[in-house]
């Protein structure tokens, strides 16, 4: 059987495709265009679908020549928008990856005459099209079939199955612990997403998994496993919905044995329920993204709250005298509700005891993004988070690190936070102090891997060559001014490093090439076993196309991972 045979299925690997355009090339440079138009506001927005850094300026520095010739194809470096990408999937790409460059490059020139055609769409137009095409995308672009949404139906059917057959009394336990079903689900979905558990997890698939006598396909299995748990999120927020109406309309017919403060307990559990679908719809969540943080977080903690009021209620009621009983510690510990909303409120509050204000030196070499370095070190292929204000917003970032004294972020200035790094950079800031595990994570899982990047997304995946690692990696980083626009310190660090392992195309000097087809010839070249890549979300599933179609084995970051 072919490589690509064997590889193909695994649909969800593919990167986050949000892309205006789905079936335009995304790396043909766009004709020359009189006065473009540039973003002058200064309003902070709701979500940003890709971003980059700001104009930057050229680079005379070539620290290396690419494997390929320069051509009309282009992983975005550059950006005007002042929106900010606050997704794990968008985190995972770089965080500062945007609209192509509308400049020629210095070597493709030939500008052909300017012709009313040439002439953007009005805006009002361009963000009616702009928001059908996103919704189009998000639905159907990944494919119908992918591991994320696998996950999903299985979850839901397999609730869909126990709620018709407790409806038809075919399964009396369910019909008579209706509530339970709804509560489990519920630990379910907080357990496949507390970033204390997955960095266990993931740390428990490497070392299991990362022998070279292991099948890659098991690998790949797993990676792909992995980056799709939030279709068990998902599929798990929907059902714990659907049991919970269920015990209400049971309730309501037996309203006799029961109060009304559980009947209103329970009503309002499922209206912050449906709330926080509601936000999490994948449409809302992008253009609205700070709506739904925020609803996800205060309405979560809200339910918490009256799930305990709900256990406590239900369990001290007795019907048959219509009173609450003061004997409480006997009954709870005696049921299963009570144990798992204890797990899901430990799950919860681990991240937050882990809350601390700490030093930060910020420094800007460009005014375009700012390095922000703080004590202690840090395993490769770690994730941060980092906020002015913990209450209202968290912000993640891929951690650079030796794993020594120290570690940094390098933030884009691309939002009003990342803005404020660069004109006002904080002496301390808020951090949680448990890191979490992301796809560049599970780099350690496999021999050989070609890291791709472009742009800031080489954050991440600085640490794999600053210490060592289970794997042996070849790096490919396509961006512009290294020096001018990442610093000293991280040009030197890709300097020390033999040419055949990291690979650098300076667009500023070597123009704009086709990331996909550098990335099949040096995987090749190198003998990869699979390809990571940290793009933006269309340039991640070229990528990830583009080595699929070669029987390569490839990943990138997908919605919702």
């Amino acid at each position: 059987m072919k490589n690509t045979e064997k590889y193909g299925r695994f649909s969800s690997c593919r990167g986050v495709a949000f892309e205006i355009k789905p079936h335009a090339d995304l790396f043909a440079i766009p004709a020359p265009v009189t006065n473009p138009p540039r973003n002058s506001g200064s309003r902070r927005s709701w979500v940003q679908w890709t971003t980059s850094f700001s104009r930057i300026v050229p680079s005379s520095d070539l620290l290396e020549r690419s494997l390929s010739r320069s051509s009309s194809h282009f992983c975005d470096l550059d950006d005007d928008d002042d929106d900010e990408v606050e997704t794990l999937a968008d985190i995972e790409e770089g965080h500062d990856e945007g609209k192509p460059d509308q400049s020629p490059p210095p070597n493709l020139l030939l500008p052909r005459p300017f012709s009313r055609s040439d002439q953007p769409p009005p805006p009002s137009a361009a963000k009616k099209k702009s928001a059908s095409s996103r919704l189009s995308v998000i639905l159907l672009d990944q494919g119908l079939f992918t591991v994320y949404k696998r996950l999903f139906v299985v979850v839901l059917a397999l609730n869909i199955t126990g709620l018709v057959l407790a409806a038809t009394g075919d399964f009396p336990y369910a019909r008579n612990r209706a509530a339970l079903f709804s509560i489990a689900n519920i630990f379910a979905l907080v357990l496949c997403r507390s970033e204390a558990v997955l960095r266990v997890v993931f740390w428990v698939a490497v070392n299991v998994l990362g022998y070279s006598w292991v099948p890659l396909l098991l690998k790949t299995m797993t990676t792909a496993l992995l980056q799709s748990l939030g279709g068990i999120h998902s599929g798990c927020g929907i059902s714990s919905a659907a049991w919970l109406i269920y015990a209400l309309v049971l309730t309501l017919k037996d309203r006799d044995n029961t109060s009304p403060e559980i009947i209103g307990v329970a009503s309002a559990i499922l209206g912050l329920l449906c709330l926080s679908s509601l936000a999490a719809f994948p449409l809302v969540r992008h253009l609205h993204h700070n709506v739904f943080e925020r609803t996800h977080r205060f309405a979560g903690w809200s339910a918490l709250g009256l799930l305990w009021a709900f256990i406590t209620l239900t369990i001290s009621y007795d019907p048959l005298t219509k009173t609450y009983s003061s004997d409480l510690r006997s009954r709870l510990v005696k049921r299963q509700e009570f144990w798992f909303t204890i797990g899901i409120t430990v799950l919860i509050i681990i991240p937050w005891l882990t809350v601390r204000r700490v030093p930060v030196r910020v420094s800007s070499p460009s005014g375009h993004a700012a390095i922000i370095k703080f004590h202690g070190g840090v395993k490769a292929g770690i994730l941060g988070r980092i906020s002015p204000s913990p209450l209202s917003e968290w912000h993640a970032f891929g951690i650079i690190s030796d794993n020594k004294k120290e570690h940094m972020m390098l933030a884009g200035a691309v939002g009003d936070f990342t803005r404020s790094l660069v004109a006002s950079p904080p002496r301390h800031l808020w951090v949680r102090q448990v890191h979490f595990a992301g796809l560049p994570y599970l780099t350690n899982m496999y021999s050989r891997v070609l890291l791709v990047a472009t742009g800031s997304g080489i954050c991440v995946f600085l640490s794999f060559l600053l210490q060592p690692c289970k794997a042996d990696v070849c790096l490919l980083w396509v961006t512009k001014g290294v020096e001018q626009n990442f610093g000293k310190e991280i040009k030197e660090w890709i300097s020390g490093h033999p040419k055949e392992k990291v690979i650098v195309h300076d667009t500023a000097v070597l123009g704009r090439p086709n990331v996909s087809q550098m990335s099949v010839d040096a995987a090749k070249k190198f003998g990869a076993e699979v390809v990571i890549v940290t793009s933006n979300p269309e340039g991640s599933r070229d990528v990830v196309d583009a080595c699929k179609s070669a029987g390569i084995a490839a990943f990138g970051p997908i919605w919702d991972s």
